[in-house]
């Protein structure tokens, strides 16, 4: 009998080293382009919740995990779909954290990760289109629909007594979807649009659209551009022409970059992002900083956050097949279970193998509801001496 026992349990030691994968994730950001900017520590925060799993060595009988980096450029949908078709077809993904810009995930989950099985989960794409795509139970968000949003920035600029606003945006899918739910939860709530315009992105001149916004005038302008193209460039015709004192931001402008390029020229304006409160996010920004990065950069906890809710969902199903484990992302993001914060992955693997659940709250207080989205909290932020305060959350 001892024989037996000891020639099954080398038969179980050998079955579960051949289990063991070297699983392949992808990392799909504008690297370059619109927001390029922020992408370096949303994947600093993705690779970061990636080594804490394969530090603690218990995915899937030992699987380790590696990554492969596509550059959807933010705002080209055409070598957005490229890219992350070769990192699905020819490296093998069994995942994207990602995309990044609304209109190119829209574009690869449509064309790439739908026809290929591959689940998405975008740190950052928050347009409310992608709240009812078709998408097969495929796509998932750690950021809050700008439908969210629009409430969001509508209630802040109401409490802060403005009336009237211009609004420009981003002439894309993010930019569109943002000011127009913007534009009908501010006047429900008794406020006036006196343009909603778009910019293109990436032109060297600006002043027509700065005319055009300063003619309708407004109390301020709204700015849903992006740091790193339009919204810069926007920012900066309005500032050089006074035809603005008091800005608006919404979370594609806010960023680090944008004090450093406009520091005290952009004194008493004040914006919003996602971002929650609390000692998940505290625990990130600490393990961010142990590791060289800003965590407090936008949507970088958003995106440890998707990592860890892929890998986990992994581990819940027993298999890094997309069409296995999609089924197991909203049991872990939700309750019951144990409440896994960062730094907590292989606490939370080892729960999972011993057979119990989890509750993953990670960074940024997920929980995940509808169609597989963040039920969404905001971080308010304002520009004084200089600098971007956190003046509280929503």
């Amino acid at each position: 009998m001892k024989k037996l026992l000891l020639a099954t349990a080398a038969t179980a030691l050998t079955v579960g080293a051949a289990a063991a994968e070297d699983i392949k994730l992808g990392i799909a950001l504008g690297f370059t382009g619109a927001l390029e900017s922020l992408a370096p520590p949303m994947e600093a925060g993705a690779k970061m919740a990636i080594e804490e799993v394969n530090e603690s060595g218990l995915l899937l009988d030992g699987s380790t995990v590696s990554t492969v980096n596509a550059d959807t450029t933010c705002t080209d949908a055409a070598a957005a779909t490229t890219a992350v078709e070769r990192i699905v077809t020819a490296e093998g993904v069994k995942g994207i954290v990602g995309g990044m810009c609304s209109g190119e995930t829209i574009a690869t989950l449509e064309k790439v990760a739908l026809p290929n099985g591959i689940v998405m989960i975008s740190p950052s794409a928050t347009s409310p289109a992608l709240s009812t795509i078709e998408d097969n139970d495929l796509f998932f968000r750690t950021s809050p629909s700008d439908a969210r949003q629009g409430e969001v920035m509508a209630n802040i600029l109401m409490d802060r007594g403005i009336q009237t606003v211009a609004v420009t945006y981003t002439n894309n899918d993010y930019g569109k979807g943002l000011a127009d739910s913007f534009q009908a939860a501010y006047e429900a709530a008794g406020g006036t649009v006196t343009v909603n315009s778009a910019h293109d992105d990436d032109k060297a001149d600006y002043s027509a659209e700065v005319g055009a916004l300063a003619a309708a005038g407004g109390d301020a302008l709204v700015i849903a551009g992006y740091v790193d193209k339009g919204g810069s460039g926007i920012l900066r015709g309005a500032l050089d022409t006074g035809a603005f004192d008091t800005f608006v931001f919404p979370d594609g402008m806010v960023s680090n970059a944008l004090t450093d390029r406009f520091a005290s020229e952009i004194e008493g304006s004040f914006g919003q992002n996602p971002a929650a409160e609390g000692e998940g996010r505290d625990k990130y920004i600490a393990m961010a900083e142990d590791a060289g990065f800003d965590g407090s950069e936008a949507f970088s906890a958003e995106a440890y956050d998707a990592a860890a809710l892929i890998l986990l969902s992994m581990a819940a199903s027993g298999s890094s097949d997309p069409a296995t484990y999609k089924g197991s992302i909203m049991d872990v993001a939700n309750e019951p279970g144990e409440k896994i914060l960062p730094g907590e992955l292989g606490k939370a693997l080892e729960i999972i193998n011993g057979g119990g659940d989890v509750d993953y709250v990670g960074a940024t207080a997920v929980e995940l509801v509808g169609a597989g989205e963040s039920a969404g909290v905001y971080r308010e932020i304002e520009f004084k001496d200089g600098a971007m305060e956190v003046v509280g959350y929503r």
